[in-house]
């Protein structure tokens, strides 16, 4: 449920220390909108510390949250091979700090360094290959299910994300949210 990437963070780290220049640290506080939906970027992040939440806005301003992105996940890297606006918003949860890297020096890295290549494909392999399973179950099983499968994968997820964010997670009114809580109780 909350996506990490460690080994991503960990090396991202190492060229830190090689290349001081390449990455600026931020911080973000919570509810802090870091990237915004349809606007063009020059930057993408990596998350060090928190949990933000990436997530959809439709034109009724309905929210679908994609996924929550934790440590060592980076964000905005689709808009660098695409060339296209940002298609999602991603807004911190909690104190957030991440390096913010600029297109130029993300694509040198990608061309001159095989290994941070190699994470950078994996990591968007995974983030792929989590979406459909996901979709699946939620499409396919009650919303009582997938509050069950939500508590294996984040046992204190009632203390992390507000009720609203859980029913956008799952694509469901916070009516049907309350209902399925207090059946699985």
């Amino acid at each position: 449920m909350i996506r990490t990437d460690i080994d991503f963070l960990e090396y991202v780290e190492k060229i830190n220390e090689r290349h001081p220049d390449f990455f600026q640290k931020e911080k973000h506080s919570p509810k802090s909108i870091i990237l915004q939906q349809n606007k063009r970027y020059h930057h993408l992040y990596i998350i060090k510390k928190g949990i933000t939440k990436c997530y959809l806005s439709d034109e009724n301003g309905k929210d679908f949250i994609q996924e929550f992105l934790s440590e060592g996940m980076e964000f905005g890297e689709l808009e660098v091979f695409s060339g296209n606006l940002s298609y999602c918003s991603i807004e911190a949860i909690n104190h957030v700090e991440v390096y913010k890297i600029s297109y130029i020096h993300y694509t040198a890295l990608l061309d001159s360094d095989p290994i941070f290549n190699k994470l950078v494909i994996r990591s968007m392999a995974k983030k792929i290959g989590y979406k459909a399973p996901r979709h699946s179950f939620q499409q396919s099983y009650s919303i009582e299910a997938n509050l069950i499968k939500i508590k294996e994968l984040c046992p204190n997820f009632e203390n992390i994300f507000s009720k609203n964010d859980i029913s956008n997670y799952l694509g469901i009114t916070l009516r049907s949210l309350n209902r399925a809580l207090k059946n699985i109780s």
